[in-house]
């Protein structure tokens, strides 16, 4: 006992003698200076390198668009979704703890909820919300279990969907809130390159983040690549960007961001945004109708490539299936025809004759101008409404699919896709990787060596392939067994919870 208590003082002596120490040093010249050094002489500097009357244009920039920034703020929505999802998990530790000796294993249903973040821009009075479809909804188009939504003024808001178009993209929410501030929808068509805009929202959960760029490039007539009717921008656009709006100068929405263009998976100054225009349509069907409504021609098509233009023009779209029973049948259009006019209107190609089909009033008659074993032709029709499950389809003709590799995985027959290995994303696979609830498309199981397609990794999920959605490796496969190997292909990657474009070029 004795030895026992000389020891305890012992360490209370220390102790106190550390303490004193400690205090010492503190109270003469710090931990880290040696005694007895004397404090540094300093001096800010007292006024600024340059004088503001001497930038008088940047000064008022800066006002300018602090203004523009404080006007629209309060219109734009951080959205946060939740989605409980039933997992089956296999429980294998009796083989860990036995060795060889196996026992009978129990499926077990586990509730995950998984949550996703996205951003929206208040439009109306009433309060109802414009985001991306798949901000609200999971990969089978369900809405989600619950959207919250935070006003920049702090206030949290349940927001209930009042309607969705996964064509466009395009979901409308409503807020029951009777002070919303709603941005005005702009004139798209009127949209330049070179003009400025901001881009707001809720990147990785950043809420308000702003940024400004310019209208990179704009859809032209005769566009003919995956960017279609998109706006695209240089204003930074990550994850957690969707579905947050576009502004111009005049704090109006010219188009709502959408996704981007990258190998990293954040921004790399290419982004892309729905027209204004659009949105107002979707919008404007949703409220009245309930739906989008959208006229339909029937067609599987696809652009004019070199070499496949007639003597006149290398404008028009080409017919490779018409489908039975509808306003294509009816004109009694055949595969290989090419469209050239669309109710007097020149059809440069695919996306512009979706866009005319799409907003013709439905049960009007039009005159379609087509060219047939190279003799022109003229057929009228009349529009109908898009069927519920109609899918629009701009493939080329298809080739035999290639053979699976081995069970649950295949590889495409040719070009740039030809490396990269793939198989079905089963919900348990989706669990593993933290993938969003509503992404659906195939799992990355490999990519061969010196494929060139170093930016795609195993574990990456392809969503689409040229805009057309891929929904299990059979689509996959036909899909990529329809393209043009010598030309650069577009996948849509989802990689954990981040979305972006990959271009793969022909080597």
């Amino acid at each position: 006992m004795k030895n026992l208590a000389k020891f305890l003082l012992f360490v209370l002596l220390v102790s106190a003698g550390i303490s004193l120490l400690y205090d010492y040093r503190l109270k003469h010249g710090g931990l880290n200076l040696p005694s007895g050094r004397k404090p540094e002489k300093y001096t800010l500097a007292a006024n600024a390198s340059v004088d503001p009357t001497q930038v008088p244009s940047l000064e008022a920039l800066n006002r300018e668009r602090r203004a523009l920034v404080r006007s629209v703020l309060p219109s734009v929505v951080a959205i946060k979704t939740s989605t409980r999802v039933g997992i089956r998990r296999e429980y294998g530790l009796d083989q860990f703890f036995f060795g060889n000796r196996r026992r009978s294993r129990s499926p077990q249903e586990e509730t995950l909820v998984q949550n996703a973040l996205g951003s929206g821009v208040i439009v109306t009075n009433e309060g109802h919300i414009i985001t991306n479809t798949h901000v609200v909804t999971d990969g089978e188009g369900n809405q989600v279990d619950q959207i919250e939504v935070q006003l920049s003024d702090g206030r949290s808001k349940k927001a209930r969907l009042i309607g969705a178009d996964s064509q466009a993209d395009l979901a409308v929410l409503k807020i029951d809130d009777p002070n919303v501030k709603p941005l005005k929808l702009a004139d798209s068509d009127t949209v330049q390159p070179g003009d400025f805009v901001l881009a707001i929202g809720n990147p990785f959960g950043l809420q308000e983040t702003v940024t400004d760029g310019i209208i990179s490039w704009k859809g032209q007539p005769n566009s003919t690549d995956f960017r279609g009717d998109l706006l695209q921008t240089n204003a930074a656009i990550n994850p957690g960007n969707s579905g947050g709006p576009l502004v111009n100068l005049r704090g109006e929405v010219v188009g709502i961001n959408e996704q981007i263009l990258s190998r990293s998976g954040g921004s790399e100054g290419i982004g892309f945004a729905i027209p204004s225009n659009n949105v107002r349509s979707v919008l404007e069907g949703v409220l009245k109708h309930g739906r989008v409504i959208r006229g339909y021609l029937g067609i599987q098509s696809r652009a004019l490539r070199s070499g496949q233009q007639d003597a006149t023009t290398n404008e028009g779209v080409v017919v490779d299936d018409v489908m039975p029973g509808s306003p294509a049948a009816q004109a009694k259009l055949q595969p290989g025809d090419v469209i050239h006019k669309f109710d007097g209107r020149d059809v440069q190609n695919i996306s512009t004759l979706r866009k005319m089909v799409g907003q013709t009033e439905l049960d009007k008659n039009v005159d379609l101008e087509v060219v047939r074993d190279g003799k022109p032709l003229r057929v009228t029709t009349q529009i109908k409404e898009q069927p519920q499950d109609y899918q629009t389809s701009s493939v080329l003709p298809r080739r035999a699919p290639s053979q699976p590799q081995q069970p649950g995985e295949e590889e495409a027959d040719g070009g740039p896709l030809a490396s990269i290995h793939v198989g079905d994303l089963t919900p348990e696979m989706a669990g593993q990787l933290d993938l969003p609830s509503n992404v659906q498309g195939v799992l990355v199981t490999g990519v061969d060596r010196d494929s060139g397609v170093g930016e795609l990794q195993k574990g990456d999920v392809i969503e689409e392939i040229n805009q057309q959605p891929v929904t299990s490796v059979s689509d996959y496969n036909k899909i990529a067994d329809s393209i043009d190997p010598s030309q650069p292909q577009v996948l849509s990657v989802c990689r954990h919870r981040s979305r972006s474009f990959l271009v793969l070029r022909p080597r």
